[in-house]
């Protein structure tokens, strides 16, 4: 057997953006995400919205290899995988010593929550740039910046669930961030709101934006008219 690969903290994330071929096949894709389920991990599912591609799977696990099963899967199911992003949960250094709950929601999320059919992902990183270099600020006027932008997420508390992972190292970015909402409103009003914090005007770089609907697999094969 394969020796297992695990992050020594939280779990492995990977976000697969996925287009329809001819060679689709329903059973198959519904079939590879049950028994990834059954083997323990989460995954959500998500039919996108425009060209980019055509639906998409977040994926949450222990073990790395059982996630590559996952997707190679989901390729000899008949989906053509046109971009990804790999990360991991993590606990903010900012966030050190929250409250348990608080912990394991970074940590271990459950995914997806409730009534939250809205979604978007997207990539970001922290600028370095000759007259804003995030990397060079004392850690204590990062930290205080970083209170300032999570205050104005609070304030979306119960209607937008910001799930944000690490990927310093893993991928073309230092973050992934997805966002359930209640409503597609929301998700542009939570990313507009928290653009004018000093710590996202002055330091943030972003990544493409993918937006889409949650729902079970074989409702978004159906949506997509895959058999």
């Amino acid at each position: 057997m394969t020796e297992t690969v695990s992050p020594k903290i939280g779990m492995a994330v990977i976000h697969l953006f996925c287009k329809v071929t001819p060679l689709a096949d329903a059973e198959a894709i519904t079939t590879a995400v049950q028994k990834a389920q059954a083997e323990g991990d989460q995954v959500v599912t998500i039919g996108i919205l425009g060209h980019k591609a055509d639906l998409a799977f977040m994926a949450l696990g222990y073990d790395m290899w059982r996630l590559r099963r996952l997707q190679a899967a989901l390729q000899n199911a008949g989906l053509e995988i046109v971009d990804s992003y790999v990360s991991l949960t993590e606990l903010s250094e900012y966030a050190q010593g929250v409250p348990e709950p608080q912990r394991s929601a970074r940590l271990t999320p459950v995914l997806p929550p409730e009534d939250k059919p809205a979604w978007c992902f997207y990539p970001m990183s922290k600028q370095r740039g000759d007259a804003h270099n995030w990397f060079t600020l004392p850690y204590d006027d990062r930290k205080e910046l970083m209170y300032e932008h999570g205050a104005s997420g609070r304030n979306f508390a119960g209607r937008v669930i910001q799930v944000v992972t690490g990927s310093t190292g893993l991928d073309d970015y230092e973050w992934g961030v997805t966002l359930f909402a209640t409503a597609p409103d929301d998700l542009k009003e939570v990313v507009y709101t928290m653009r004018f914090d000093t710590a996202s005007a002055l330091y943030a770089e972003f990544g493409p934006f993918y937006t889409g609907m949650v729902a079970p697999v074989e409702e978004v094969l159906s949506q997509l008219g895959i058999d």
